[in-house]
């Protein structure tokens, strides 16, 4: 028998239904910024100073708001999954993606890193011991051609470009080890906190970054320092507890899905923003990244 709707305590049905879907697309679209912010903010901080940066503030952000919260106490395994959480997805994917897009532009990067799903997906097959499916080896070869074609684009620019290519293709798989670190802790406790540890822990990692950040900071202009104050407090504070709230109520490779929707969101936001359109051959590379993705993960009848 349901609660009544006024029941202290209780979300109703409609709420908890909208709640979801809102979630969803405050991550979504916090990340997509992020891409195009990261491009503007790279010319005046470095790839680990401006991480450092984001996850100061994005931990101090979580921290005030966990102050109001019940601290709920982790097991040591929980601490292992924090550990590997924050230190992967929070430090190596924000300094990876940093320097990705110090030569690459934002929505070719985004391309790349969109292949996570596929590789969150073959983790998890991995990792659970599930029988490898058709599907997902045919994802995983398509998605694999686009990035070298994206690569071949790259080369053709330069090293630099390579390396950037190269530094992408690190951050998605540091995203997808850092979301099974993750997926087991939100089961057991708060989104915020889980947050919140993620990014101190995170912090702690990029410490060495400290002495960069602290001369890069007296130099760069208000713009960049507002940016990544941005970077802090929307696509690390607000969006990574929405996704971990999401995470607590979708499965981990199905919730992934949703990040198809972030490299068109990013094309479009770097245009408007910079005027910047990644090349053609990328562009190809790109669809053929997400369009692995897409029949990875498409299930039998």
């Amino acid at each position: 028998m349901s609660a009544p709707a006024g029941t202290p305590g209780v979300v109703p049905a409609p709420a908890r239904s909208f709640a979801l879907p809102l979630a969803i697309a405050v991550t979504v679209l916090a990340w997509a910024s992020a891409f195009v912010v990261i491009r503007g903010v790279g010319v005046a901080l470095s790839p680990g100073a401006l991480a450092l940066a984001r996850l100061l503030v994005g931990a101090l952000a979580l921290g005030l708001v966990q102050t109001r919260r019940t601290w709920v106490r982790p097991s040591r395994r929980d601490w292992a999954l924090l550990a590997g959480y924050g230190v992967l997805w929070f430090g190596g994917y924000n300094v990876g993606l940093n320097l990705a897009e110090t030569t690459l532009d934002a929505g070719t990067t985004a391309m790349i890193v969109g292949v996570g799903p596929i590789l969150l997906a073959l983790a998890a097959t991995l990792v659970l011991h599930e029988r490898l499916s058709r599907p997902l080896l045919i994802g995983v070869a398509v998605s694999f051609v686009g990035v070298l074609i994206i690569g071949v684009q790259s080369g053709a620019r330069g090293l630099a470009d390579v390396g950037g290519v190269l530094a992408a293709v690190g951050a998605a798989v540091v995203y997808t080890l850092g979301v099974l670190c993750q997926k087991p802790v939100v089961g057991r406790l708060p989104a915020i906190q889980v947050t919140f540890l993620g990014a101190a822990i995170g912090a702690v990692a990029c410490l060495p970054f400290l002495p960069q950040l602290v001369g890069e900071l007296g130099e760069a202009p208000p713009a960049a320092i507002a940016g990544a104050v941005y970077l802090g407090l929307v696509p690390t504070a607000l969006a990574f507890t929405t996704w971990s709230y999401a995470l607590t109520r979708l499965p981990a490779a199905r919730l992934g899905i949703t990040n198809y929707l972030v490299p068109p969101l990013v094309i479009v936001f770097a245009l408007l923003a910079f005027g910047e359109v990644p090349a053609p051959l990328a562009v190809v590379g790109g669809v053929l990244c997400l369009a692995g993705v897409a029949v990875a993960r498409r299930r039998k009848n």
